[in-house]
């Protein structure tokens, strides 16, 4: 295979959630680079149709659309709306997520907080899955990425709902992959470190930011676009032997805290 063609999605669809802002609309931009149509849903209708909007004026192809990965119906029609407007798809990236930040002490939280982190970390992307698998097969090609965290393998106090979800969504993935690799799919997660996003910069100082990097080889946080890019491989062909695997995109090393 030519090197051109191993990152080259042209004629692919794709559908990415969250995709409204932050690693979501990057994986969103990228994926539209490579060629592929792109389904851009986000909980936000002028989020989703901003970012389609900037794929079409790069002369991509995308079209937005409002979905709530907690209302069944919502997921249903996103998958629809791949299949209507572009006629098949091929890429799903579970990127929507909720919770962690340090704040789940606990005795303070409820298990209504539990289930609602479940449901969009974990049951979501199990759905989207089971909704979109029938017609990746269909079109003889399929890929799936779950956008996981850091926190799926580090232990830290006040985060054991968000953590926890995530290490089930990277087993979920691993098991599923035998699911759905006979039906020629591929299932694989990507596990960003801390990058820098809008809801980062909320909580970043610079005196957080050198405490993690003391703990970062690379010695930078990390870019949207670094988890853009682990993305983009897992979708094309450049990975085509590769499912059930977790990649952690991260300096080399993790941003907990002393």
């Amino acid at each position: 295979m030519d090197i051109s063609e191993m990152y080259d999605l042209t004629g692919k669809v794709a559908l990415v959630t969250g995709a409204g802002n932050g690693i979501g609309r990057g994986c969103a931009l990228v994926l539209a680079a490579a060629g592929a149509a792109v389904v851009v849903t986000d909980r936000s209708q002028e989020s989703a149709d901003a970012v389609a909007a900037e794929i079409v004026a790069a002369d991509g192809k995308a079209v937005g659309m409002a979905c709530d990965v907690m209302n069944d119906a919502d997921l249903v029609a996103a998958v629809n709306m791949a299949s209507s407007t572009f006629g098949a798809l091929n890429i799903l990236v579970n990127n929507a997520g909720m919770g962690g930040g340090g704040r789940e002490n606990p005795f303070k939280i409820d298990v209504a907080y539990l289930e609602r982190i479940y449901r969009i970390n974990l049951f979501a992307p199990w759905r989207l899955c089971q909704l979109a698998v029938p017609l990746m097969q269909k079109s003889g090609y399929g890929s799936i990425i779950n956008i996981s965290s850091m926190s799926s393998q580090d232990k830290e106090a006040n985060m054991g709902v968000y953590a926890s979800s995530k290490a089930a969504l990277n087993h979920m993935s691993a098991n599923l992959a035998y699911d759905f690799g006979p039906m020629g799919v591929r299932i694989n997660c990507v596990g960003p470190g801390a990058t820098r996003t809008a809801a980062l910069a909320k909580v970043l100082t610079p005196e957080l930011e050198e405490a993690m990097l003391r703990h970062t080889p690379l010695k930078r946080l990390g870019k949207v676009d670094d988890m853009a890019r682990a993305v983009l491989f897992f979708a094309s062909p450049a990975s085509s032997w590769v499912s059930g695997q977790v990649l952690f995109v991260n300096g080399g090393g993790n941003q907990t805290l002393d």
